[in-house]
């Protein structure tokens, strides 16, 4: 397994402290409330504060070059995390979750991602130690996944999701029957002939843990890019998922306007695929370059900033148009 700045205590430290975030964060949602913007800001300080604090003692613990790889990880894996907050989001439209119970069933698919991603990257990690080809592949799947991306963004893809088309819930629905109306937070009620059946609750669950398991092909690969320490990937990924449950609530209504957020991130993975096959290479043949790790952090930011900066000036300028040609209209 590749070298790593952390020891087995401070694994099982870092372990059971986001066992312990996520423990808080399921009994805040106990009792299903819908979330107000003052509670979603200040929990999305909170998740945001946690990483910033813990890149500090990294970068003065174990030096700057590690402190970069640590930054520019959890900057990575946020923003692929933003683009998840979009399918969550569609994933709850289409299923009518009540907003009561939405932080619930954000929350119960942040834990799966966590022990998927948790299985992926000691899967990664023991594959980078074992063969030194598993660069050239992990790069080739951020190659074709932003590709796709691309695709989806240029041909302004409607990611509408229509629910009976859905693997997972036709599985579901064919061993089992499934009630019209939630029930809560419950995943299964009983019926009034006495029989057991399932709620959408366990529906929109299992659809939204069957995309985490896409997002880990994308995210785990990415971040590896960055940093072959496999604790680093851990962390990131640990830090940018425990802060969705509240984030989703900050930014949803915000990821429509960022209309180029797609293009970003097709440019964004593109580029963390031709840095791992370039590291590949390197260790083939000497003369290759690779990619400083501040080279990499000013990329995703330069990225990240463009593409946000041309979403807002499209967006403001679509609701110029439209009111202007209201104004002409009446």
């Amino acid at each position: 397994m590749p070298a790593s700045i952390a020891d087995p205590t401070l694994w099982w430290l870092t372990i059971g402290a986001v066992a312990a975030l996520l423990a808080v964060d399921f009994l805040v949602t106990r009792r299903p409330h819908e979330v107000g913007m003052r509670e979603a800001l200040g929990w999305s300080a909170f998740y945001i504060a946690i990483p910033l604090g813990f890149g500090v003692w990294v970068w003065n613990a174990h030096g700057s070059q590690t402190g970069l790889e640590y930054y520019t990880g959890y900057l990575v894996e946020k923003s692929l995390s933003v683009d998840n907050l979009f399918i969550f989001l569609l994933l709850l439209t289409a299923f009518a979750v009540p907003k009561q119970l939405q932080q619930r069933v954000l929350l119960i698919g942040v834990a799966g991602a966590l022990v998927l991603r948790g299985i992926f990257i000691a899967l990664g990690a023991q594959l980078i130690a074992s063969f030194s080809w598993a660069f050239l592949l992990f790069g080739a799947v951020l190659l074709v996944t932003a590709v796709k991306v691309g695709r989806d963004a240029l041909a302004h893809t409607d990611h509408a999701v229509d629910v009976g088309s859905l693997r997972s819930v036709r599985l579901i629905r064919r061993f089992w029957p499934v009630t019209d109306t939630f029930d809560g937070p419950r995943m299964r009620t009983r019926l009034a002939d006495g029989r057991w059946a399932l709620t959408p609750m366990a529906l929109v669950v299992t659809a939204i843990l069957a995309t985490d398991i896409v997002f880990a092909i994308d995210s785990v690969p990415a971040v590896f890019g960055i940093t072959e320490d496999p604790y680093l990937v851990f962390a990131t990924n640990a830090f940018a998922l425990l802060g969705l449950r509240a984030l989703y609530f900050v930014i949803a209504a915000a990821l429509a306007s960022l209309a180029h957020l797609g293009h970003g991130l097709a440019l964004i993975l593109a580029f963390i695929g031709v840095k791992l096959v370039l590291h590949w290479a390197h260790g083939v043949w000497a003369w290759v370059p690779e990619v400083p790790t501040p080279v990499s952090l000013a990329v995703v930011v330069g990225i990240l900033a463009t593409v946000t900066v041309t979403s807002l000036v499209t967006a403001r300028r679509s609701r110029y148009a439209a009111a202007r040609d209201g104004a002409h209209s009446a």
